[in-house]
């Protein structure tokens, strides 16, 4: 059977790889077109978009590429109908994906959705346009199924993709230039987020001499721009390039910015403060529009403040420096550590990807 999948971001293009080699399990001949990365192609795709050519965050920057945007729509409608598919598999990125799953079901083709949009965090009235376009709608958070069931509609809670990309991957403990504690930095992967966070991590670096930190460097990112903000002057500095999972497990601590990765150091059992800046228009909307508390994934899946946030004019060096060394107590790492024992109970069994693979692939063989 042929597939289309579509993935924006560098986390889909790792859930999306593990759902293509699932696949592969299920439909040895599975033909496969896809927008993704590099791990994707690896899995097995063609790929004809490459996520980092597609990663516009924000509602100021979506403004400024949208002529950009509207092209990458226009390609994508007649990249299907030319492969015309079985089914069109969605991966996160809700932006572009829900209005590609309203063509797509408008001109009558098997829709499926992996990775809920956190329609529940900033638009609810979108799951009406859920329930018309996405035939089958896969979730990963424990609490989305409840979310769904409210509107009436069936969304199947598969267990969390991290826990298999965790499970399959082999670790190799960085050599350290340094005996001191050790504090991982990650900045995104994403141009727009490392433009804004890096500079708040220099001043947190620079700050902070009696900690030895290592950065984790997206490969698809050119190490210059990292190298730009930590010359090789600043001792108490190593870049890893690809290797984020060394990284976590060679750290005591982190300073995470918001998104896969804090759930990431999360499972990893790393004590983290969660950080983010972004754009003054796009910040403002966001709060405005927000319906949730928190925005790390930790925090929201639990329902309660359990790693700190530091969110836009919080994002201080001051502050950073400060929770990260309120981590060092001992009752608030072990509040913490806690935290992260009920986090893991929530979040299902090992599997997601392979669940989500014959769900699509049965559901095609009855039609």
């Amino acid at each position: 059977m042929k597939y289309y999948i579509i993935a924006g971001e560098a986390s889909g293009d790792l859930h999306g790889s593990n759902l293509i080699k699932a696949l592969k399990t299920f439909d040895t001949q599975a033909d496969i077109r896809a927008w993704g990365g590099d791990l994707m192609e690896e899995a097995g795709a063609k790929v004809v978009k490459h996520y980092r050519d597609l990663a516009f965050m924000g509602f100021l920057e979506v403004a400024l590429n949208i002529r950009t945007i509207q092209k990458n729509f226009q390609f994508c409608r007649e990249d299907i109908k030319s492969f015309d598919p079985d089914t069109v598999v969605f991966i996160d990125y809700p932006g572009f994906n829900l209005r590609m799953a309203k063509w797509a079901k408008e001109n009558k083709y098997n829709t499926q959705y992996y990775i809920s949009p956190t329609i529940w965090a900033w638009n609810t009235g979108r799951v009406h346009k859920v329930k018309a376009y996405v035939d089958k709608m896969y979730t990963i958070l424990p609490f989305e199924h409840s979310f769904y069931e409210k509107y009436n509609y069936q969304a199947h809670f598969v267990g969390h993709p991290l826990l298999d990309a965790i499970d399959q991957t082999s670790f190799t403990e960085i050599s350290k230039a340094s005996a001191q504690k050790t504090v991982a930095l990650l900045p995104g992967s994403r141009k727009q987020e490392l433009d804004k966070m890096l500079p708040v991590f220099t001043e947190v670096v620079r700050s902070a001499p009696e900690y030895h930190f290592i950065l984790a460097a997206v490969p698809w990112q050119d190490k210059s721009l990292y190298e730009a903000y930590f010359p090789s002057t600043q001792k108490n500095i190593q870049i890893e390039t690809n290797r984020t999972y060394d990284v976590l497990s060679s750290a005591d601590l982190a300073i995470v910015t918001s998104g896969t990765a804090t759930l990431e150091t999360a499972l990893f059992d790393v004590p983290q403060v969660i950080v983010y800046k972004t754009s003054f228009i796009t910040y403002s909307i966001a709060k405005r529009f927000a319906k949730v508390k928190h925005i790390g994934l930790p925090n929201l899946i639990l329902d309660e403040s359990v790693v700190e946030e530091l969110i836009q004019d919080d994002c201080t060096t001051d502050k950073i420096l400060s929770s990260i060394k309120k981590l060092e107590e001992p009752s608030n790492l072990a509040r913490m550590k806690d935290g992260y024992k009920r986090l893991k109970s929530k979040l299902g069994n090992t599997g997601a990807s392979t669940r989500v693979a014959e769900s699509i692939y049965n559901s095609l063989k009855q039609t």
